[in-house]
This record gives structure tokens, sequence and C-alpha cells, in this order.
């Protein structure tokens, strides 16, 4: 039951309203703030005083003004017509609202998540007499040529259908009737609607063990990330986390993608907006929009609304994810997210944790990144569905400091590190993640997999890459101190694989259409040849044959270029080059 519960303002602090009379209110009731109607949420009550935060502008807003609760938490709408939006934190749509108001959209101004025009063909999976539960697919509509969106029975309901049709439907229509078995006639239609804050049930949770291939060499390889898993991006300005997680909402294997641009400039929102309709996805052909969700509130936009968009947004994709669909969100970041935490904490005149962070900060980031991970879907005994969100965070640290509480909340969580590093990124190194200093607790599990179906000596030749990457560090120490002329063939070998590593392997191009997106195959074969030489390389030293010989040789060249050549040549070129760096080397005497 709609219970609308009015009071009226008392204080105005920012995005903090003060209102009395909502003793019928409960926390986290919507509500709708003066005559404009702003959309607000309670975060707190004492007796009949609820502080609100407004999602938008509160300038202009005094003591006496209207406070009206909906009875109802904050919720998104689910439903055909999400795929290729772009909506704002509290889930209006932008497009809509732009085609609306101009470009300077006035407060309290409203648009439906979704269109109420638009007529979609639905497609019964099940028929009349059918026994459905929560979670049940009852039918399809195909959304976009990439998307079939798959019209679930919503949690919680269980029953016999009674009717279902098919043909040309308007969400709001009615396409099936359920008999509850609680609630009796029950009317389904295309859209449903689920409160944010709330995770959606699923049956259990599955341990992630298959790597989620994101087409990155320094990701794919050193630290993966699993399907289902939690990874964190933190650095500093300017040190590459939003053309990282850019690339990997482009690349990453997933069939749903959900970016949200959480208290990010405009231009990065800006970015996505103009590339992601050019580019093609590499397994359709068809403009990545096609898969993608984007959820945007920049830095420019009410402070409130960051907390909401970072909800909204995994709301929807734990949405995709109960449909059987594999997700991965991408959040940009979480770091504003928690300033907005900081603020309203301090506007309720909280006790302080840590730098001014709320004392619940960490629980709020666990909260977040808990809702990730690989399920078997809720539905009817007769089928088995299984559903996969990943969850990755940029952290926006100040200064690149670890110590920041926001970062060192969230590496208490998340099981993947990608530490991006500001002197990588000054010399061009992209990725910009830190060899030395990154990690990903899925290593063990993932290193098994990718060994059974990519090569069974995938993880080893890992390993004495990483190895060599250390040894670098070691001896550039040396090298500093007493200068390069000092060390051992064989120590100058080292650094010149590691150099090889690093530039040839590691160092990976975003604009150049081959080099930006590497299968792992090719990831494995381009490292095993780079490897390949540091070994015979070692033998051919053994043998006492010349340095500066080895450095000459042809091979070098040809292993810089394999990262330019195209997918459907790389057997054949490695092959090649293989048999060619075995002649090389071997041919060096002593």
């Amino acid at each position: 039951m709609d219970r609308r519960s009015q009071g009226e303002i008392v204080k105005v602090s920012g995005p903090l309203v003060v209102a009395k009379g909502m003793r019928d209110a409960d926390m986290f009731d919507v509500v709708e703030v003066s005559e404009k109607r702003l959309i607000g949420e309670i975060i707190e009550m004492h007796g009949d005083e609820a502080s609100v935060q407004v999602y938008e502008e509160t300038a202009g807003l005094g003591p006496g003004e209207s406070v009206v609760s909906r009875g109802t938490p904050l919720s998104v709408e689910l439903g055909p017509g999400l795929i290729g939006g772009i909506f704002d934190g509290i889930q209006r749509p932008l497009d809509i609202l732009v085609d609306m108001e101009g470009d300077r959209i006035t407060r309290g101004a409203f648009a439906p998540a979704l269109n109420r025009d638009k007529v979609w063909e639905f497609k019964p999976v099940k028929k009349e007499g059918d026994r459905v539960t929560g979670g049940d697919i009852i039918g399809t509509v195909p959304e976009t040529e990439l998307m079939e969106h798959r019209i679930m029975v919503a949690p919680g309901r269980s029953g016999i259908l009674k009717e279902i049709k098919a043909g040309s439907f308007k969400v709001t229509d009615v396409v099936a009737v359920l008999e509850d078995d609680r609630s009796g006639r029950v009317e389904i239609t295309l859209i449903q609607r689920w409160p944010v804050r709330i995770g959606r049930p699923y049956r259990e949770k599955i341990s992630p063990v298959e790597p989620l291939i994101t087409g990155q060499r320094p990701i794919d390889t050193f630290f993966p990330v699993a399907q289902g898993g939690t990874a964190a991006v933190p650095g500093p300005f300017g040190s590459g986390k939003t053309v990282i997680q850019h690339q990997l909402a482009k690349w990453a294997q997933a069939d749903v993608v959900v970016y949200i641009g959480c208290g990010e400039r405009g231009n990065e929102m800006t970015d996505v907006l103009m590339e992601f309709p050019q580019l093609k996805d590499p397994k359709s052909g068809y403009p990545l929009m096609k898969r993608t969700i984007l959820i945007a509130n920049t830095s420019d936009m009410p402070v409130a609304a960051r907390e909401a968009s970072i909800y909204t947004g995994i709301t929807i994709a734990e949405y995709f994810r109960d449909m059987g669909y594999s997700v991965s969100l991408m959040a940009d970041s979480t770091s504003r997210w928690a300033e907005a935490l900081r603020e309203m904490s301090g506007r309720l005149e909280e006790m302080p944790g840590e730098e001014g962070y709320p004392a619940y900060l960490g629980s709020r980031l666990a909260g977040f990144y808990e809702r990730a991970g690989m399920v078997h879907c809720l539905c009817g005994d007769d089928e088995e569905r299984v559903g996969v969100l990943t969850a990755i965070g940029a952290v926006s640290p100040p200064g690149g400091d670890l110590s920041d509480p926001v970062a060192q909340s969230t590496l208490r969580i998340v099981q993947v590190f990608w530490s991006l590093d500001s002197n990588l990124a000054y010399k061009r190194h992209f990725p910009a993640i830190n060899w030395l200093t990154s990690y990903s607790l899925y290593q063990t599990k993932i290193d098994s997999w990718i060994n059974d179906r990519i090569a069974p000596d995938f993880s080893r030749t890992r390993l004495d890459a990483m190895t060599l990457l250390q040894e670098e560090s070691e001896l550039e120490e040396i090298v500093r101190l007493i200068g390069q002329d000092a060390l051992s063939d064989m120590d100058r070998l080292k650094l010149e694989s590691a150099r090889s590593l690093r530039e040839d392997f590691l160092h990976q191009n975003s604009f150049d259409d081959i080099d930006t997106y590497t299968s792992i195959n090719k990831q494995y074969k381009m490292l095993s040849l780079v490897m390949l030489f540091y070994y015979e390389a070692q033998k051919a030293l053994a043998r006492s044959a010349d340095f500066a010989a080895i450095m000459k040789l042809p091979i070098r060249a040809d292993v810089a270029r394999f990262k330019y050549v195209p997918e459907q040549e790389v057997d054949r070129w490695f092959e090649q080059r293989k048999e060619q760096l075995l002649a090389e080397l071997g041919g060096l005497a002593g």
C-alpha cells in the first residue's frame, strides 16, 4: 500500500534536508521535496524528524516547504529498453530528458526509465497451466541484435500460469496472468521494479575458476580476474584508471557491460558515448552499445546522487545476471562515492572515522563488492541456470597514496589488485600496471584452467617471466650504484630480456586496431617467444658466445613486432619465428 507521509523542511544543509512530521515514513523511503518534486531518500530517522539526502540541487529551498514520502524505497525499473541507454544516478534517461528540456535540465525533471510507447515482440517459452516460480523465464524479447531479453517471474512469486500470450506489447502491457500461491491473481508485464539497496536473490554462489578474458596482456597473463570476481584499479591522477576501465568495457568477455561514471569528469563519459557506438563487438561485429548500459553521475552533478548511481548500476547488473548472462560492471570511481558518504556523514554530525570518512565505510564497500559473483540463478527445479557478475572498481587515492582509507578498505575486500604507477604512465607505458606491486588471489585456480585449455606450460612460463622482472628490479639497484659495465654477461642478458618483456609484451597500444586486443592464445605465444629467447641465449652464453652478437640477432626485431601480427596469422608466424630463433642462437659458437 502506498503510504504518503507529508512533513515540512526545518533545515537545509547542502544536499541534506531535515524535515519534521515524517513519523509514518521509513528509512530509505523515496521522498519528493518542495513543489519542484526533487527526488530524495531518507537516510536517518529520529522520532518524526527525517534527514533526507536530495539527489538534485537544493539551492533556494527553505523551511516550511513540503516533503512527501512515496512510501517505497529507491527502486529501479527492469525490463526491455535498458540496453544502450544512458541514465543518471536515479535512473532517469538522460537522452530523453535532453529532448524534453534541452542541454540544461531543470530541477525536478522526470521521465520514466523505460520507454512506455515502444512496442516489443514477446515470445512465450512457457504455456498456460505450467507451474512457475520466482526467476523462471516465461518468455523472451529480442532487445538488440546482440541481446535476447528474458522476461522472468519476479522473485518471491510462485504458482500456476492461467494465461500467457505472444505478440507485440508495450512494457506496461500484461503478457501473462499468474495464480500466485499466496496472493492470488497477479498480472505479469514486461517490467518489474527492485529496491536498489537489496541484492537480488539467487540459489547459491559458486567459487569462480574461469578467467575473465579481457584481451589486456598484463591482466590476463600476470594478474587475471575470475569471472564473477572482484578487482580494484587504484592509481594517482593521470595514471590511466579510466582508460583501463574503458578497455575492459570494450573487450572483456561479457554478454552485458554496465559502466558507472561515479563522480568523474564529464568528458570521460563523453568519450564512452562517442566511442562505443563506433566500436564493433569482436564476436559479432555489431556496435558495443548493443550490449552496454551507462550510468552517468559526473563531478558536476549533485554529490548525493553518487551513492544512488553505484546501487542503481549493480542492481541492473544483477538483473541481467539472473537471466543467465555474464555481466561486467565498471565503477569509476568508488573514491568519489566514498567522498559523498563522507560529506553526508559530516552533515549528519556522525562520529568520523579515519580522515573524516564514516566508520561504516568498509561495510558499505563490502556490501557493494559482495553482490558480485558466479551464481546458480533463482529458477524452478527443472532448470539449471548460471549467471556471472564481475565487479571492477577504480580507486582514486590522493596522490596515489595507497594508505588512503578507501584504498585500504577496498584492498581488504577485493581479490585482484592492479596497482597503477604514475612513473610508467609518464613514460607512456600502457597499461601502467606495476608488475612488482600488483597481485591476483585467483591465480592458482586460473592457472590450472589455462594450463588445461591453452598450454600445459603456461603457468610455468608466466612464473619465470615474473621472476625475471623481479630480478631486473634488483639488478637496476646495482646498475645505479656501479654502472651496467660491471655486470656479468648473464646479468646483462637478464636486463635485456626483462626490457623485452616490458616493451614487447607488457606494453600495449590501445589505439592500434591489432594491439588493442590480444587473445589468450596469442598472449601465450608472445610470452613464450620472449622467454624462449632468454632460455636459448643463456645456453649460448654458457657456450661462451659473444653477448654483443646475441643482441644483434635479427630475431630480436621480430619478437618486438609480434604484437602487431593479426590473430589469424599468429600460429604460423610463431612457428616460423621459433625455428628462426633456435637456428640463430644455436648457430652461435663460443
